[in-house]
């Protein structure tokens, strides 16, 4: 009988699909824990695995003799070794688009709560005595505005979308894409980085993880005076010490950041006591909604791969074929 461990909370939608997998002649443990031991302990029975947060390393990898796939139980995979897997044979799938709805509407509100002035309204209202503070004019319209989306992907292009029904003017920039693959007529192509910046009002970012820092200080010394900046995508790309400055300089306005460098922030990150900073817990990608749909496509990737019906293009590291 094979073995499916889950690793990491599952949606109770997913609780209750897992009578699928018995079903099917398959038996699960289901660690709920995000402690990397609990994990290790079970790893060595699992004919399968699927994963939440925590990191999958070669010596993980290594301790699962039996272990022939790997579901992610969501679309990013930075803290897994690919080449580890693909060197065992061992596929990795994600859930494909299941959360690229909420993942905008995180960036978007994002958006309106730094344009808004969200933080220092809310703070105006439970101290009384700064009632007055709605007279100093520091909310402003998104409507009309210029937006630059840095990353063109499944979630730039629903931000573009659900922006338009505010009438921004909206270009991107995406290294990614080609001209002759763009995918919006009404989303301008960019060149370059710097010619966004130069241009825009409000700077949005939904690129994967980079291997260096995309707005530093320069970077952001070339936005307009006043600008919003805002991070749903990963940690990393903003470097936080420098928009904290930028921010209390008021060379930027406002921003909105659902994801950060290190995760949790400490109690004395930069921009803790910025209020002029919206911050939330990467919750991007996890409203309910879409935490019940990774759920049960985590599950699903599973006994589709064994069935030889997953869909090709959810697997994301295709080399693994070539060690079986």
């Amino acid at each position: 009988m094979p073995h499916l461990l889950i690793a990491g909370k599952l949606h109770p939608a997913g609780i209750a699909h897992l009578s699928t997998v018995e079903a099917r002649g398959w038996s699960y443990t289901h660690v709920q824990s995000v402690d990397q031991n609990e994990m290790l302990a079970e790893l060595p029975n699992a004919d399968a695995l699927i994963i939440r947060t925590q990191p999958l390393t070669a010596e993980i990898i290594a301790s699962a003799p039996k272990l022939k796939f790997v579901s992610r139980h969501g679309v990013g995979y930075d803290v897994i070794d690919t080449e580890a897997l693909s060197t065992r044979g061992i596929p990795l799938a994600i859930v494909g688009d299941v959360n690229s709805i909420s993942a905008a509407e995180q960036a978007v509100t994002l958006m309106l709560a730094a344009a808004k002035r969200v933080n220092r309204g809310d703070q105006a209202v439970r101290s009384t005595a700064n009632w007055e503070w709605r007279n100093a004019l520091e909310a402003i319209e998104v409507s009309g505005k210029n937006l630059f989306l840095v990353g063109f992907g499944r979630i730039g292009q629903r931000v573009a979308q659900m922006m338009q029904g505010f009438s921004m003017t909206i270009s991107a920039y995406d290294p990614f894409i080609s001209a002759t693959d763009w995918p919006s007529l009404s989303v301008k192509q960019l060149s370059s980085l710097e010619e966004g910046l130069e241009w825009a009002e409000i700077v949005s970012l939904h690129l994967p993880s980079l291997d260096h820092v995309l707005l530093g200080e320069n970077e952001l010394q070339r936005m307009t005076r006043g600008a919003i900046v805002i991070n749903a995508a990963r940690g990393g790309l903003i470097d936080e010490v420098a928009l904290k400055e930028a921010l209390l300089s008021g060379h930027i306005g406002a921003a909105g950041l659902d994801v950060f460098e290190t995760e949790p922030p400490r109690a004395d990150h930069p921009l803790a006591s910025c209020d002029t900073a919206v911050l939330s817990p990467h919750i991007g990608g996890i409203s309910n909604d879409a935490a019940k749909r990774m759920a049960l496509k985590s599950i699903d990737n599973v006994l589709d791969y064994f069935a030889d019906t997953l869909a090709p293009e959810l697997i994301v590291n295709p080399n693994y074929s070539e060690a079986t």
